[in-house]
């Protein structure tokens, strides 16, 4: 699956007990879309995983979105 990322994104997850909060600019939130538009069209059990080593601003939590049947 290509991941299609909009320039400038930012995007930030932290979480707090049993709250999560995804912050994100614009580009951020458009390429975020991008990718939940690009899992829709892949198989079940296919996930993204994003973390601070990867995409996401430091110091923000592990992201793991999946594709379910």
């Amino acid at each position: 699956m290509e991941l299609n990322w909009v320039e400038g994104f930012e995007i930030w997850v932290g979480t707090d007990g049993k709250e999560t909060c995804i912050s994100a600019n614009r580009a951020g939130l458009l390429s975020l879309a991008n990718h939940l538009q690009a899992l829709a069209e892949e198989a079940p059990g296919c996930h993204i995983h994003l973390d601070d080593f990867n995409s996401l601003s430091d110091g923000s939590s592990e992201l793991v979105i999946e594709k379910t049947d």
